[in-house]
């Protein structure tokens, strides 16, 4: 069986199995495209995330993921569901009960809350061109009117609250970045656009001044390079396992 969907709930969720499994696991919480769905998913829809998968299934990682409610900005019912399909895949999985998180964009506002909530079920954490906070993506995003009015949107549906109340409430909110310095994290920027160059650069300022970032490896790089990613988490995954 190469993949299994199933249903918790009312959300959809994948594993993808390796041929050889190594007794390691991969969360992957995905960016703001990501979907899982009864017959597909985006990340096996999507070429170069297909190309990741199955390299880390060649190195012999189990991988699962969750539609986590689609463009869930972080909620606590995303963020419920993923700690649900933890315990269930963990249950139903011959594997190791701390497991490695692949976070991308959106996907590391659930991640960073995980990483709070359960520290000892984590061993370390990818994030991909993450997105660290939400009221400073929602401020960069003001410069833009289309993309500020559609995710006002899509925050009132996330959280469930009109848009003026969640608006005031995430720029009133705390602007410290907090993420737990027990847990190994690697940081990868790709360095595609204006606006991923500025939120790299805005969040590598605010880690800066924080104790916590000297615990957080960063990298950088180019779209034509994005095929290194693979190798790149695989060397940082394994160097954590050594200690069951």
């Amino acid at each position: 069986m190469d993949s299994r969907i199933f249903q918790l709930d009312t959300q959809w969720n994948i594993i993808h199995y390796p041929e050889k499994p190594n007794g390691f696991s991969i969360l992957i919480i995905g960016d703001e495209r990501h979907f899982v769905e009864e017959s597909k998913s985006f990340w096996m829809q999507n070429e170069g995330k297909q190309s990741l998968i199955i390299k880390l299934k060649a190195a012999g990682y189990i991988i699962f993921s969750s539609n986590l409610y689609g463009k869930n900005w972080g909620s606590k019912r995303a963020i419920q569901m993923a700690k649900r399909l933890y315990h269930h895949v963990i249950r139903n999985e011959i594997l190791n009960e701390k497991i490695h998180i692949l976070a991308e964009g959106m996907g590391a506002l659930v991640a960073m809350e995980l990483m709070s909530e359960m520290p000892d079920q984590i061993r370390s954490v990818v994030f991909v061109n993450p997105i660290l906070s939400l009221k400073h993506h929602l401020e960069q995003e003001k410069e833009h009117k289309f993309f500020y009015k559609k995710l006002l949107t899509e925050l009132s549906y996330a959280y469930q609250k009109d848009i003026s109340s969640i608006e005031a409430e995430i720029l009133s909110s705390d602007t410290e970045i907090v993420i737990n310095e027990n847990i190994p994290v690697r940081m990868i920027h790709i360095l595609s656009g204006g606006r991923a160059f500025n939120r790299t650069t805005l969040y590598q300022n605010l880690l800066f001044q924080n104790k916590e970032s000297m615990n957080i490896a960063t990298s950088y790089m180019l779209p034509e390079k994005k095929q290194q990613l693979g190798t790149q988490m695989i060397k940082f995954f394994s160097a954590h396992e050594k200690n069951l």
